[in-house]
């Protein structure tokens, strides 16, 4: 009895860990930490973990720049994760070329994905040579201006409408000891102003210009000269803001330290967690007020070639929950995003969500820099901006002339 006992509690050691095997692991890699994002990407792990196996979380500090290199590092050096973070656009380019990639095109086809992803250049971003790598999970626009109410209201002044009242509310806010511009300094903040201030003062037709056309006499012009020269007034905005990460900077308008800050739509989730609400604690105006329309930037996820097949069949169960309806609302409700599906139910949807989905059903929609530009490109229009926004004795017009010798060689 004594050895039969041994035996069958000896089956119950081997059978548990064959149990547990069941639960696939896979790290997922993304720089989503500040507490907006981690509400956001929790709503993925969450989906994850219910069909039985585990996200394994890899959240890398720092914000893309920083993370980027990082995952570029692991795939290419033999320690690839089981899903990461890109954006849509050409930044994952050379590693689908070199073949480091698993092909989502036969899921695609079986889920449609082409039918409801909305707008077809989100997925046009995943796809090489008529092959789709990767699955856009939300449409990020970074035109987008918000503002403290209770700054306003302190300084005495209306809370603007536009960019134009802003700048004229410039002089009553540093009276009332706020900082116009809240501004970080990790050194996509700065090129993210300048892609918003570009639309808002340059107009639509500039834009496609330069960032379409690649057209440098365009970037040489005088309704240019005006965008450098709003960037100028910006920067001087900007001047006391001394916080690092774009969410440091979100907060400063949430307490009502800083009047406003230029940022993409994902701010609405550090608001969300701060128990504002939109049109009564703060204000968002797409397109600066200015021109009210959206980039369809945002964020995909890769799936890195594993020797595992298990871990590879998890990689495609969370590639097609991603894209699910269900999915789709709870993440981008928490993100503060559009979803890139067109067929979803969003009533939940606050004030400022309800403005950029007006928006893209009005189909006034951009391609993002990154969909447009190369990630070499992308490195030297941020390199610029950091370096005039930190420097002001770098002229308008120096940083134009430098800006457009970029557009001219750009690829």
């Amino acid at each position: 009895m004594r050895f039969h006992t041994r035996l069958l509690a000896l089956a119950a050691t081997v059978a548990m860990p064959l149990g547990a095997a069941q639960a696939t692991e896979l790290e997922v890699t993304h720089w989503w930490t500040s507490g907006g994002e981690a509400a956001a990407v929790a709503e993925f792990a969450k989906a994850f973990d219910a069909t039985g196996n585990k996200w394994v979380d890899g959240a890398i500090a720092g914000g893309g720049g920083t993370a980027r290199p990082v995952m570029i590092s692991r795939i290419t050096g033999g320690d690839p994760m089981g899903a990461t973070q890109f954006n849509h656009g050409r930044q994952a380019e050379e590693l689908i070329e070199a073949g480091l990639f698993v092909d989502l095109t036969e899921l695609a086809e079986k889920e449609n994905w082409k039918d409801v992803v909305n707008p077809p250049s989100l997925l046009d971003s995943c796809t090489l040579d008529g092959r789709i790598y990767c699955v856009p999970v939300n449409i990020h626009s970074p035109q987008w201006l918000w503002l403290s109410h209770k700054a306003f209201e302190d300084a005495g002044v209306p809370v603007p409408t536009n960019w134009d009242e802003y700048v004229a509310a410039v002089p009553a806010l540093v009276e009332a000891g706020k900082v116009p511009l809240a501004l970080g300094n990790q050194p996509w903040q700065s090129n993210l102003l300048f892609g918003a201030v570009q639309i808002a003062i340059g107009g639509i037709d500039l834009w496609k210009q330069v960032n379409l056309g690649k057209d440098a006499e365009a970037a040489r012009s005088p309704e240019m000269a005006k965008v450098f020269q709003a960037m100028a007034d910006a920067r001087e905005m900007a001047e006391e803001s001394n916080v690092q990460d774009w969410n440091q900077a979100t907060n400063m308008v949430i307490t009502g330290e800083a009047g406003g800050q230029i940022m993409g739509d994902w701010a609405q989730g550090e608001f969300q967690v701060a128990n504002q609400v939109a049109g009564q604690d703060y204000s968002c105006l797409p397109g600066l007020g200015v021109h009210e329309y959206i980039s369809t930037g945002g964020d995909a996820f890769y799936f890195p070639k594993l020797d595992d097949p298990e871990q590879t069949k998890a990689q495609l169960e969370l590639a097609s929950l991603m894209v699910s309806k269900p999915v789709q609302v709870a993440f981008n409700l928490k993100k503060g995003s559009l979803p890139i599906r067109g067929d979803v139910d969003l009533e939940a949807a606050n004030d400022c969500m309800k403005k950029g989905l007006e928006i893209l059903a009005a189909g006034r929609m951009l391609p993002s820099g990154d969909q447009v530009f190369s990630a070499d490109t992308q490195t030297q229009f941020n390199d610029l901006m950091v370096e005039f926004m930190k420097d002001p004795s770098i002229s308008a017009e120096d940083a134009q002339k430098r800006y457009a010798d970029i557009v001219e060689n750009a690829d």
